[in-house]
């Protein structure tokens, strides 16, 4: 699908053959039509030569990225050469880059990981291929990100930070990118014309850490209002986004229109008819434009023409009717569906629309509305529930089997990747398969990275992946050299987190750390696993292991990021543990038990707070001052503040966080979070929970939101750049739950 929107986009190459494609490898004979005119050239390997030059700037000049023609059966890559000269072919600058990418794994021995690499063990000379190494994609949809990817990801990030995660991207294969950057633009601009003014619209568009539920019709306003300024920022951002996707032959999958309009619509537009969609976990819902209406096709022909001349082309758009408990009210699903299409075929014929498969969605009215082959179903839950049977279900609709790791962005180390590599295969080796592509779809990107490279290597590998083999070739790969302690390591992870069952959940339990404090507490956010999902004896052997990785394999950032996460999960599980026996102290009126159980309480939370802070992964300071850049005066520096601290803490006002649930739903432990949200939340509860000790009464309620809001509205600043030492740090880690492991504690 990416290369295909390139070859449509293709235009006369302004850089030559001989300065692109052979500047690489000095000495090296050029393959056949080297020396022709770029124009001859399939396309320009010219971004894939950039992308390569920014992931890998002093090995860059030993590859030779040769374009090919994709041919019927889909994109491919090839790799060989001699030591220092490699080759490497791909029919699209993404694929090439996949090509590098697979080399410096299989051939080298390195990693880029999304986060940490291991780049620093490459040699001056980069090793010779053993013949030639060459992959076809299995599926022609390798799509990435979720819709509330941007809000928990971090939505202030500037350009560097979004093409280094595309590039990334592309190294791992993928090749359709959902963009909401931006999104809010050509609403603010078409909607000009159905009787806003511009002050009403920027009140009604939340703040960009909260706009993915907007695009979902979810809710509206919140975080805001928007300036101009803002919204002209971001649409700059996400046009230089989609424009640097195209550039690698990759799809930028855009937001597309299926009614979402501002109150009072039907008022300002005669013979538009809405339907109130109600609530949405205590927001109000935007009403919802009929699609089979007058003014529908209208809209959404403005919203297109808007959305085109900032953002460009694209054949690719993703759109939920009724997403979350949305009500069609009295209008035929069917034939609104078929409308929203109409609508997007009109203004872009040929395109596909990408659904999202959660719950009920898509249902089977909505699905005999369509053109079944031009929608991509990406489906969320592949590997949560047993018994699915998505061709049954869907129809033969294409869909991608897709993964959601984590909810929120959550810290926790872990996901369903046993599932993954039975599934997978099997479900595209079915005789009446509809399964068209992989969806990585992860609440918030940038953690986990075992979990990305295995989940996107499923399109590339010929045959199903042996989940053990994997594991113990990532372990060599991950630092830069094989080691039976790295080994070890990643074994006992692979048994524990990286094992998750299907079933139930999709996502590892969460911190109670993070969790707002009682002695019952099962689980920070209400919709996380209620219990450990696997043996959590697992991970503390993992980090005894990688304390004795070899020193020569210490220095790389791979293996500083993973001794940093590994030991805060560890630390993490064993709050599982203290807090049924601080309990069990309380209930039993032993005060000097309970006092003991929360000094190691309390002492484990100083001790991940400083963990944390040793890796820059893990602060909140780049977070907040990102959001405050983007401001165009102190008082939207103050409310985009609000927006970036409230997403990770309370999410919303008091309504929707207490009673709803929603807050802590994006909890993480991070440095600057733990120390003034968490552990002050719990020293507080306990406090408190003594002096009922002490005095034989009940323990003094305390308003949770009220504290928590005055956090989110306040201005701290905090760290930008990590300190502590990392290793030392998992040390101590260490260290402490072997005592508490020795005292039976």
């Amino acid at each position: 699908m990416g290369s295909r929107l390139i070859r449509r986009c293709r235009t006369t190459f302004v850089v030559t053959v001989l300065a692109v494609v052979t500047a690489a490898a000095p000495g090296m004979p050029g393959p056949p039509g080297t020396h022709a005119s770029a124009a001859a050239l399939p396309f320009d390997p010219g971004p894939a030569r950039a992308g390569l030059e920014r992931l890998l700037p002093s090995r860059a000049e030993q590859f030779t990225l040769v374009p090919v023609e994709e041919p019927a059966s889909g994109d491919y890559f090839s790799v060989s050469g001699r030591a220092g000269a490699i080759q490497v072919r791909g029919t699209s600058p993404a694929t090439l880059l996949t090509g590098v990418g697979w080399y410096l794994e299989r051939v080298a021995g390195v990693d880029i990981g999304w986060p940490g690499d291991s780049l620093g063990r490459l040699p001056a000379t980069l090793p010779a291929v053993s013949g030639t190494i060459t992959r076809s994609a299995a599926v022609p949809h390798r799509y990435a990100l979720n819709d509330t990817d941007e809000g928990y990801s971090g939505a202030y990030r500037d350009f560097a930070s979004y093409q280094r995660d595309i590039d990334l991207m592309a190294l791992h294969g993928v090749n359709e990118v959902f963009v909401p950057t931006g999104a809010e633009y050509p609403y603010y601009r078409a909607l000009q014309g159905f009787g806003y003014d511009a002050a009403e619209l920027r009140a009604w568009i939340p703040g960009p850490a909260h706009q993915a539920w907007w695009l979902l019709q979810n809710m509206s306003g919140y975080g805001g209002p928007v300036s101009e300024q803002l919204i002209e920022a971001r649409a700059a951002l996400g046009s230089r986004i989609a424009a640097h996707l195209r550039a690698l032959g990759m799809t930028p999958v855009l937001p597309g229109f299926f009614g979402t309009v501002p109150p009072g619509f039907a008022a300002r537009n005669p013979g538009a008819v809405t339907v109130p969609q109600g609530k949405w976990v205590g927001f109000a819902r935007p009403d919802w434009l009929d699609p089979t209406g007058p003014v529908f096709a209208e809209l959404a022909a403005a919203y297109y023409r808007v959305q085109q001349r900032r953002f460009g082309d694209s054949d690719m758009f993703k759109m939920d009717l009724l997403h979350e408990g949305g009500t069609p009210g009295p209008v035929d699903v069917t034939r609104a569906a078929e409308a929203v299409q109409r609508a997007l075929e009109t203004a872009r014929p040929g395109a596909t629309w990408v659904m999202l498969g959660w719950q009920n969605n898509p249902s089977t009215a909505l699905l005999g509305g369509v053109d079944r082959s031009r929608v991509l179903i990406v489906d969320g839950l592949s590997d949560r529930y047993e018994g699915l049977d998505r061709e049954k279900q869907w129809g033969g609709t294409p869909y991608a089997f897709g993964a959601i790791a984590n909810f929120g962005g959550h810290t926790s180390l872990g996901a369903n990747t046993g599932v993954w590599t039975e599934r997978f295969r099997a479900w595209l080796t079915r005789s009446d398969s509809a399964l068209r592509g992989i969806a990585y779809l992860p609440e918030g990107t940038g953690g986990n990275p075992a979990a990305f490279d295995l989940f996107t290597e499923l399109a590339w590998e010929p045959g199903p992946v042996d989940q053990r083999a994997w594991f113990a070739a990532y372990a060599a790969r991950r630092y830069g050299g094989a080691d039976p302690h790295a080994a070890a390591a990643w074994e006992q992870l692979r048994l524990g987190p990286y094992s998750g069952a299907s079933g139930t959940w999709s996502e590892p339990q969460d911190s109670l750390f993070t969790a707002r404090p009682s002695l019952t507490a099962t689980k920070a956010a209400r919709w996380s696993p209620t219990a450990m999902r696997y043996e959590a004896g697992t991970v503390e052997r993992a980090l005894a292991e990688l304390l004795q990785v070899a020193p020569a394999l210490r220095a790389s950032d791979a293996y500083r990021y993973d001794l940093v996460d590994v030991a805060r999960q560890a630390l993490t599980n064993r709050g599982r543990v203290l807090l049924p026996r601080v309990k069990g102290a309380y209930e039993a009126g032993d005060l000097e038990r309970f006092r003991a159980l929360v000094r190691e309480w309390n002492a484990s939370e100083e001790l991940l707070g400083r963990l944390v802070a040793s890796d820059r992964r893990f602060l909140l300071g780049p977070w907040l001052a990102a959001a405050r850049s983007w401001a165009a005066g102190t008082e939207e520096r103050d409310r985009l503040e609000y927006d970036a601290r409230s997403i990770l803490t309370t999410w919303a006002d008091r309504g929707p966080s207490d009673s709803a649930g929603l807050h802590d739903y994006a909890n993480r432990e991070w440095a600057g979070l733990v120390r003034d949200v968490y552990a002050p939340r719990w020293a507080a509860y306990f406090a408190s929970l003594d002096t009922a000790l002490v005095q034989g009464t009940a323990p003094a309620a305390i308003d949770w939101f009220a504290g928590e809001d005055a956090w989110a509205h306040g201005h701290q600043a905090y760290p930008t750049s990590p300190t502590g030492d990392p290793v030392a740090l998992a040390g101590e880690v260490a260290a402490a739950l072997t005592v508490a492991s020795a005292a039976g504690r």
